[in-house]
């Protein structure tokens, strides 16, 4: 749900799973192709030749059988204290699809949702995680409070809701207004969700500001600000409402990452809460579960987050020989490849990658591949082998060098009004980055063509039976349902993207951003033109292909030396496609849910534009008043990795261009060989499946191995090889062998350690930060900042002063 930011282009979006809409904490800023929440996309394929109604529709959740899958979901609710006891599922009409009739409900109820308590909670969550995300994005790592959250703790403050307020009622043009409209339902919770899903991801836009006003020194105010972040936010909803015809209303376009936030829900919502005594934790109500693993995982990161701050990267190999380089660029937590995972920190689990305890093992498993193979193993050998000229050069950062091994100053290759100046830019230097940073170009390339192959291989047939099914089928009983309420007229979509265009063009034009009339358009063109093709895709695979590379290379060929006007391009041509789909998703949401499509209207818009504002003041308080913010050795983290790798994305492909950077002859020309390889490697994995259909090999997905690690850098492989290990602890071995406890416990355990470590962050930043109060100095503090990893200076051949630089003679 919501605009992802992009703040290191992630090849593949890393969902909010189970409420499985994009986050986006996600949408990372990494230049490659995306799959929406790739971790809800893992399922097995469909290689028959004739589809049925047990195809599997990429949903991790559901097992390999499908009559295996409806006992799953059954086992599950009864466990979750969700007993189907009215058996309505039962029913002679329900949708064609067992995945929705395992999940949804096949008939509507009369109950409240646009009530005044749905509305000031939501709006008190999207204040809470709007600005909580925005003040975490700015730290490394950052920490995202995600949709699943809001979820939780919207249902205690609902309940609580009904119990103490009074029942008064207030009367606004004649209408009433009850105060207190009986108990909380799962209507209005459904309503607090989509307004939590819409606002909770820190808008794309801010890295745009971080990179002017930070590394730029460019600050065109904050009506700007304001301009750009609306109208790239809300101008995917007149696109959304345009295809709610072929998205939304046919029931072959299932959006199976929708289920399970439906599923849960449902379970919450269930009145009959069976306490299991047999399995830890059992025998209390599950929101008391909640609240002592929240309160634990509150008091327990004062101890990495500052008492003994070594406990957060434990790195003593590094320890042991501080001043060596080679030792900190292999095992080093921060610069290095972490071949010693090794961390007491859920901050370094759990905030790049998202909380392990959500995503399937097989997917989890298919990222730990990918992170083995390429950058333990070989980003290594190359970065040994000079590389890249990788010896000059730290092993794994998201900055950008020149030719002395200096930090590069693109202000001596910028005109006065901010384009590339190519006579300074031949006297000065190519653009040179880390070598992690190269794997992670090849590794986008790759991912955006294995995930073109791979659903032609293993999804086509079912995407065209489904296509054609939703020009002709009949109305399901969902459609059936939702029909008693009017809908959102088209016209009001139309008005709101015609709005946000025109703000566009107020941006674009009103300010010197570089940007023409004719690019913006195109930019909007682009989004609209393939959010129907890919839509189709993600409602029914679960897959979404990113246009993050492809708007990249269009602008970068097309208009190059002109960083700015990239950086906005690519927010309207990429971001503009994305939030059209995640708002279409939210519409099936709601269609499952039975949600007056004129409430969901008015709840989308009004959080998404409310969490522009709050998110332009948190990002502008937070630069004004945290020291030294954005600096790589701010003392409590604050760097920016994600506005970081943005401005680095700026330069490589909008001041420079693709063209000096990649076309034949220049210094990372190689990496284009990854768009091969992501095209062969997901046809031999057909192959083979089809060989060995039993073997592990099975469960391999090409677009995961190559672009599940998204976020390294400026994400180590300490963040993903400690991720993959709990992950395999809890969705492996205890989900296998405890999966009472799993069913039952498993996603509030998550969301505990989210919530806890996000207000223990908030606590030391507001209480210890801002009165700058240091943590204490004892060696297991001193000596996290006394080796070459920590201070980014493992680097291999250095070059001195008067000393021949590095690299090309001719650029």
């Amino acid at each position: 749900m919501g605009g992802s930011r992009d703040g290191h282009t992630s090849a593949l979006e890393l969902g909010e799973y189970p409420t499985a809409r994009t986050s986006a904490s996600e949408d990372r800023e990494r230049p490659s192709g995306d799959a929406s929440n790739p971790y809800a996309d893992t399922g097995l394929r469909n290689d028959e030749d004739e589809g049925s109604e047990d195809e599997l529709l990429l949903d991790p959740n559901l097992p390999d059988d499908p009559r295996e899958r409806r006992r799953s979901h059954a086992e599950e609710a009864f466990v979750a204290g969700g007993e189907d006891a009215d058996g309505k599922a039962h029913e002679a009409e329900d949708s064609p699809y067992p995945e929705v009739r395992a999940a949804v409900r096949n008939y509507d109820e009369d109950l409240p949702c646009n009530t005044l308590r749905a509305w000031t909670i939501g709006l008190m969550l999207v204040v809470l995680g709007a600005s909580m995300n925005t003040l975490f994005s700015l730290r490394q790592p950052s920490i995202s409070v995600g949709p699943l959250i809001a979820q939780i703790i919207s249902w205690p403050m609902g309940h609580g809701w009904h119990r103490f307020m009074p029942e008064k009622t207030f009367y606004f043009r004649g209408k009433p207004i009850p105060l207190n409209p009986g108990p909380f339902n799962i209507k209005e919770h459904s309503i607090v969700v989509v307004m939590a899903g819409v606002s909770f991801s820190v808008a794309y836009a801010t890295d745009i500001i971080l990179a002017q006003l930070v590394f730029y020194k460019q600050d065109f105010g904050m009506l700007f600000q304001l301009l750009l972040t609306i109208s790239t936010q809300s101008l995917g909803y007149g696109i959304a409402g345009m295809m709610r015809r072929f998205l939304v209303y046919p029931a072959s376009m299932i959006w199976p990452g929708n289920l399970v936030s439906v599923t849960l829900l449902n379970a919450m919502h269930e009145t009959n809460d069976t306490p299991d005594p047999t399995v830890l934790g059992g025998s209390m109500p599950r929101y008391r579960w909640f609240g002592l693993v929240t309160v634990a995982a509150f008091f327990y990161y004062f101890i990495p987050g500052f008492l003994a701050q070594f406990l957060s990267v434990f790195a003593f190999a590094t320890w042991l020989a501080p001043q060596n380089a080679v030792v900190n660029q292999l095992f080093g937590g921060q610069t290095g490849l972490s071949l010693l995972p090794i961390t007491f920190d859920w901050t370094q689990i759990a905030g790049y990658v998202g909380s392990p305890l959500i995503p399937p093992w097989h997917a989890i498993a298919n990222t730990l591949v990918g992170v083995i193979v390429f950058f333990c193993f070989g980003s290594a050998v190359l970065h040994f082998n000079g590389a890249w000229y990788g010896n000059f050069l730290p092993m794994s950062d998201s900055n950008t060098y020149d030719n002395m091994g200096n930090r590069y100053d693109t202000s001596r290759i910028l005109t006065a009004d901010f384009t590339l100046d190519e006579a300074a830019y031949k006297n000065y230097s190519p653009l040179f980055i880390s070598t992690t940073f190269a794997m992670s170009y090849g590794l986008s390339f790759a991912a955006i063509s294995s995930l073109i192959v791979y659903t032609y291989l293993h999804n086509r047939k079912q995407i065209w039976k489904q296509y054609r099914n939703s020009t002709t089928e009949s109305p399901d009983i969902h459609m059936k349902l939702m029909q008693k309420y009017k809908e959102a007229p088209t016209w009001w979509y139309m008005s709101l993207f015609g709005l946000m265009l025109l703000l566009g063009f107020v941006t674009v034009l009103a300010y010197p951003t570089n940007l023409t009339w004719w690019a913006f358009l195109l930019a909007v063109a682009i989004s609209f033109g393939f959010s129907l093709p890919i839509g189709i895709i993600e409602a029914i695979t679960n897959n979404r292909i990113g246009l993050n590379v492809l708007t990249e290379f269009i602008y970068g060929y097309i208009q190059p030396g002109r960083p700015l006007a990239l950086m906005i391009f690519k927010t309207f041509g990429y971001i503009t496609m994305s939030q059209a789909l995640s708002f279409v998703g939210d519409l099936k949401f709601g269609h499952y849910m039975k949600i007056p499509p004129r409430t969901m209207f008015m709840a989308q818009v009004v959080a998404t534009t409310f969490s522009c504002f709050i998110q332009i003041l948190v990002l502008n308080l937070a630069l004004g008043s945290i020291p030294n913010v954005c600096e790589p050795d701010q003392a409590d983290h604050f760097t920016c990795p994600g506005g970081r790798v943005f401005f680095a994305a700026s330069v490589i492909w909008g001041l420079i261009g693709p063209d000096r950077m990649f076309s034949p002859g220049s210094i990372y020309s190689g990496l284009f060989v990854f768009f091969v390889i992501g095209a062969v490697v997901p046809v031999g994995i057909y192959f083979a499946i089809k060989r060995w259909p039993k073997s592990p090999i099975r469960y391999a997905m090409a677009p995961i191995i190559f672009g599940g690690a998204g976020a390294i850098p400026p994400a180590t492989p300490l963040n993903y090889l400690s991720w993959g290990i709990v992950g395999f602890i809890f969705q492996f071995w205890i989900k296998k062998r405890h999966f009472a406890w799993w069913s039952r416990l498993n996603f509030l355990t998550s969301s505990g350690l989210d919530l806890g470590l996000a207000l223990a962050t908030l606590f030391i930043f507001f209480a210890f930060t801002m009165h700058e109060i240091e943590p204490p100095q004892w060696w297991g503090n001193t000596v996290v900042d006394s080796t070459m990893d920590m201070q980014g200076t493992a680097i291999q051949v250095k070059v001195m002063d008067g000393q021949t630089r590095f690299g090309p003679d001719v650029w």
